[in-house]
């Protein structure tokens, strides 16, 4: 059990007013959860102390080897005034699979929750309450070495920050274009692409600014060596409804495991749905889309919890889904999900954690 030193802010900061818009990740709260490592020390002096800047040599290994992981989740409060983590073991879990890629050392899974757990109950009053709303939490290590040299850090911070937050997308539940990237790719299979990291999401950037000045919002991406694959939005795993059976892209090594993504696997085989996890090619998508098979598309991940997708582009395909309204079977999974987080819908699963 981690034995946390609490340094309250003298200065606390003005909280977003109840129906003020917050957007998302734009605000940030009075204290962060900071915790060192040092090789042959392990992890030690954990500490929640005032939200500040970091002091960093500028030859800290993380600037130029991007050597750091991070993680996201989000606490709810809930009509009964507690206060509800989602499935946080889960994050502890994948945290830990990032860092043995990324040559971190792991974090235990107790502490890495303890950690979140402290820091959501200082900073409770935080916790919007307005509807679409939830208190962002984004655990990250950094490698601190002060050495211009490629080999793993020796020394590391962990630090969780928290922000109050709207809906990711600005439409809220109003199903978004996405853009099927032909030309750049993300990930490969023995790369970093199930990692959270980073890198990632640089390597994304490029794809992420074309789809934009097209009037798409996000970018999905295929296979990094046949380029027919699909494999995941840029900040979601995606899901299609194709004759009834849900199917979604394997986990094969390029693609990040998602929480929420497991969480809707579990929820539609619960209700009798058909699931296959399997190769999805981009041509077998195209062909659904024009025979009228292809019923429902939505991406799933923590900030946006599930996303409806309207449209699709491929080339010069352009592909519309289902009127361009929200599919039932998405709206039930976000009704249920986000049901469960803020403990407005029983939980079977476990998957609640009160803090």
């Amino acid at each position: 059990m981690l034995n946390i030193r609490i340094e309250k802010t003298t200065a606390p900061k003005a909280k977003p007013a109840k129906g003020e818009k917050l957007g998302f990740g734009h605000i940030f709260t009075d204290h962060m959860f900071v915790m060192n490592y040092t090789e042959g020390k392990g992890w030690y002096d954990p500490r929640i102390v005032p939200y500040q800047n970091l002091s960093l040599s500028p030859a800290s290994m993380v600037f130029h080897y991007g050597q750091e992981m991070f993680e996201g989740l989000k606490a709810y409060k809930g009509e009964d005034d507690k206060v509800y983590l989602f499935r946080p073991d889960m994050n502890a879990k994948r945290a830990n699979q990032s860092n043995d890629r990324l040559c971190i050392p792991n974090i235990p899974e107790e502490d890495f929750v303890e950690a979140v757990r402290a820091l959501v109950e200082v900073e409770q009053d935080w916790i919007p309450t307005d509807p679409g709303t939830s208190l962002y939490i984004r655990p990250f290590v950094i490698a601190t070495d002060d050495f211009l040299g490629v080999a793993p850090s020796k020394n590391y911070l962990f630090l969780v920050i928290v922000s109050p937050s709207g809906a990711y997308y600005a439409s809220g539940l109003a199903p978004v274009g996405i853009w099927i990237e032909d030309e750049y790719v993300r990930a490969v299979k023995g790369g970093m692409g199930f990692a959270k990291t980073g890198g990632n999401y640089a390597a994304s950037l490029i794809a992420q600014v074309k789809a934009h000045d097209d009037g798409y919002s996000q970018v999905l991406w295929l296979d990094g060596v046949e380029r027919k694959y699909i494999e995941e939005v840029g900040a979601m795993n995606i899901f299609f409804k194709i004759a009834g059976k849900v199917v979604t892209p394997m986990l094969n090594g390029s693609i990040l495991p998602g929480v929420t993504r497991n969480s809707v696997l579990t929820l539609c085989r619960a209700w009798g749905y058909e699931v296959e996890e399997r190769r999805i090619s981009v041509d077998e998508l195209v062909a659904a889309a024009k025979d009228g098979t292809l019923e429902e598309v939505f991406g799933t991940g923590t900030a946006a919890v599930v996303s409806p997708v309207g449209k699709l582009r491929y080339m010069n395909d352009v592909m519309q889904i289902g009127g361009g309204e929200i599919g039932e079977l998405t709206q039930k999974l976000y009704d249920e999900i986000t049901g469960i987080q803020w403990g407005k819908r029983p939980d079977p699963f476990g998957w609640r954690v009160e803090v």
